[in-house]
């Protein structure tokens, strides 16, 4: 019989006097990079731009204990992923393959295209929208198996036109999860190779003899993993800096309180530094769930990584009602919004910052990790006061179109001119101005 120690998760009362403080507390996280994470990155960048597949063998050997007598060996030939996804059973690959529909489903809605007008002295104004050329995607390897991260950084490059992705994941000992090669071979992965670390992020930023240079890196990683893309953003593009994972649920008490224990769980058992927190006006609510997240973590296979998280970042609210909960929330600007209320409908529209809504009870936060459609990459920390979800957009650039005619480079040229001058640059106005005819 399993004993049960109560978890030792944070209480806190929106009407006590130091709650401010204590949510500013609770909310602190520190973003400063390990040094000694960031002297290993800075080495392994500079070796792998100096001396390319050299370096990348070497450090691969290192890491992952995978020897390759040349980088061209540890790409994967179409092949194996094929083969990964044909031995599949049944049921998996047919998950696998409804996950994808729904996501591309979701993700055609964004496509973008270009537009542009005329105005009534002939010049056109307009937006030309493209596609990113290259593309690399990082997706965790070994023993994790992410086949989510696959679809949901591959799909919406596939729908914005990305001519061509290049996956890394890392092997170590060799060891390679099917269900990711599968899901490579679903999305049609034109390269994969099995690097990861720092190494492989610097391959993909600078290009090697084998691995080529890409114009994006996306995908989640390790500390070193997301030190590398901070590093090489400028010379690429990235996603985005992710932080530890967040759900916030708020609740009113009409569902089955084990719902949202385990919903809390879903997210604490990340990692460690991942942020659980429930909003609620209900005391014995409150209560009911504590009880709920006792009994259900001795069933948890990752209960010492939960109750981690929990004690150390998470958190049960009591609020004065819904309307501070939502007011609450929007300060948190969590990764994960839950509204786990009987009209959650109305609730909506006073949620402005948050990576994703889950209206609803029946609508868990693992669906949208999943198979939801919506992607799963959001903005943590508080940054979804001004990120958005990676979508299509992120795999497709702007492009400003201005033609004008002589009538409008006579009435622009003016204006023009005038404002350069006020600017002190007198090239420019001579070069607007050599265009007015008299």
């Amino acid at each position: 019989m399993s004993v049960l120690f109560p978890l030792s998760i944070k209480r806190l009362d929106s009407q006590n006097a130091n709650f401010a403080r204590e949510l500013e507390t609770l909310l602190a996280f520190e973003h400063a990079q390990d040094a000694g994470v960031e002297n290993t990155v800075l080495e392994i960048l500079a070796a792998v731009k100096e001396r390319k597949d050299a370096a990348v063998l070497e450090y691969t050997r290192r890491f992952d204990r995978l020897s390759a007598s040349s980088a061209a060996a540890l790409e994967l030939p179409k092949s194996e992923l094929a083969a990964a996804l044909d031995a599949l059973p049944d049921e998996t690959r047919k998950a696998l393959e409804e996950a994808y529909s729904r996501i591309h489903a979701f993700h055609a809605r964004q496509a973008q295209t270009g537009w542009h007008y005329t105005e009534a002295d002939g010049t056109l104004l307009g937006q030309r929208v493209t596609p990113l050329c290259r593309v690399g995607l990082y997706v965790p390897g070994g023993k994790a198996a992410y086949p989510s991260s696959v679809l949901m950084n591959a799909i919406p490059a596939r729908v914005a036109g990305v001519e061509e992705l290049i996956m890394v994941v890392p092997t170590p000992d060799g060891e390679k999860n099917p269900l990711v090669l599968a899901a490579a071979a679903l999305v049609g992965a034109d390269r994969v190779f099995t690097i990861g670390g720092a190494q492989a992020v610097g391959a993909l930023a600078y290009g090697t003899e084998t691995i080529p240079r890409v114009d994006k890196i996306v995908g989640p990683g390790n500390a070193y993993v997301a030190c590398a893309k901070r590093r090489v953003f400028g010379v690429v593009g990235i996603d985005m800096v992710a932080g530890p994972s967040e759900i916030l649920v708020i609740a009113d008490g009409s569902a089955d309180p084990d719902w949202v224990a385990m919903d809390l769980f879903s997210q604490a058992e990340h990692d460690e530094l991942a942020q659980s927190i429930l909003l609620c006006p209900d005391a014995d609510y409150i209560d009911a769930v504590a009880d709920s997240m006792t009994r259900l973590i001795a069933e948890m296979p990752r209960a010492q990584v939960i109750r981690a998280a929990l004690e150390n970042r998470g958190a049960l609210i009591k609020t004065r009602d819904l309307e501070e909960a939502a007011r609450i929330a929007n300060r948190v600007a969590p990764e994960h919004l839950e509204l786990s209320l009987a009209d959650p409908e109305i609730w909506v529209e006073k949620i402005r910052h948050a990576g994703a809504i889950f209206i609803g009870a029946y609508t868990s936060e693992s669906l949208g990790d999943y198979c939801a459609g919506p992607n799963h990459v959001l903005p943590t920390s508080g940054s979804a006061r001004f990120s958005s979800p990676l979508g299509v957009q992120d795999f497709q650039k702007r492009t400003s179109l201005i033609g004008v005619s002589p009538e409008g480079a006579r009435r622009l040229g003016e204006i023009a001119g005038r404002l350069a001058d006020g600017e002190g640059l007198p090239a420019h106005a001579a070069a607007a101005r050599l265009r007015i005819q008299p």
